[in-house]
């Protein structure tokens, strides 16, 4: 019996600015269960990142808050959480591998002192173990001759080696729940296949149940149980991912999907999404994703529709399936 390790109930995350209240994130709603990975998928500017950052409470203040919703871990809300208390959670129970290793690292400090750290605070090892912990880590992710490696600075590392360390400080305290947001962004396509290899063998090792922000849906397509599709701070579909690849509802899903280059293609010019990405200081009325979209009928561009289940595991926020499934 799956049992849900995580839960998010109408989240909504405001950045307030001199020129307006942006809702990046706009009352979104998903689950989690122990030991599976959800992909996070949406074009820049959807709220992804921002949703990340909202679980470990790392958003901001000024200029943003959280404004609703709840953040339940293990059943209990975060949101509810002490400063102190959500330190002994980040790191240890819960952790973040961040987009850019080089600016995640801090440059004055060698990698098995970043490493170590978590250690000493969450696992109470002195600085001896501690190290031997990091270069046992070094090692379980593939690093060559970690016990020289633990003693370098992060520029003395090439990307796929930073990355690769970043992993390691997030899994050394074998958390519950690790939030990888593109972790594979500024790697070339060799270091992007093992990184996702090293993540997926961990997982399996470790039992680590995770949540996969991304705009690459090759990377969804070979690491993700489920996925849920963000569009402008809110969630426009969620599916298992087999089916949202092989049956896409809502037409901004289809449009990603179109964009994906095929070897069997023949076309000159790969397919694209028409428009802008409306700022969210000035969403349209209606269905954000409406002056976009070549299905659009008049109540899109007058109603907003709200994520609606069409079926088991399914969900759409779309008026074209309004009522359930077609």
């Amino acid at each position: 019996m799956t049992q849900t390790l995580l839960e998010v109930k109408d989240l909504k995350t405001h950045f307030f600015l001199e020129d307006g209240v942006v809702p990046a994130v706009d009352g979104v709603s998903f689950y989690l269960n122990r030991g599976e990975t959800l992909a996070v998928v949406g074009e820049s500017g959807s709220g992804k990142s921002i949703t990340a950052t909202s679980i470990m409470r790392l958003i901001p203040n000024p200029p943003g808050r959280i404004v609703g919703g709840e953040i339940l871990y293990n059943g209990e809300d975060l949101l509810k959480k002490s400063e102190k208390e959500m330190r002994d959670i980040r790191g240890n129970r819960i952790s973040m591998i961040f987009q850019e290793p080089m600016t995640s690292l801090n440059p004055v400090f060698r990698v098995g002192q970043q490493i170590s750290e978590s250690l000493i605070i969450h696992q109470g090892l002195n600085k001896k173990e501690a190290l031997e912990k990091s270069i046992e880590m070094l090692k379980l992710t593939g690093i060559p001759s970690p016990e020289k490696r633990v003693h370098d600075f992060p520029h003395q590392m090439s990307g796929g080696m930073r990355q690769r360390v970043m992993i390691a400080m997030a899994l050394c305290c074998r958390p519950e729940l690790l939030i990888a947001d593109e972790p594979t962004t500024a790697l070339d396509v060799t270091i992007q296949a093992q990184i996702l290899d090293l993540m997926h063998e961990l997982k399996e090792q470790l039992g680590t149940a995770i949540i996969m922000i991304t705009h690459d849906l090759a990377v969804v397509a070979e690491m993700a149980d489920r996925a849920v599709v963000m569009y402008c701070g809110k969630l426009v579909e969620e599916a298992p991912v087999l089916e949202l690849f092989d049956n896409p509802l809502h037409p901004y899903t289809k449009g990603l999907l179109r964009s994906i280059p095929h070897i069997t293609d023949t076309q000159e010019r790969l397919y694209m999404i028409d428009g802008m990405v409306p700022p969210l200081t000035n969403l349209p009325v209606g269905c954000a994703f409406a002056p976009r979209c070549p299905e659009a009928q008049p109540r899109c561009h007058a109603e907003r529709p709200t994520l609606t289940q069409v079926s088991q595991g399914r969900r759409v926020s779309c008026w074209l399936h309004e009522g359930g499934a077609r």
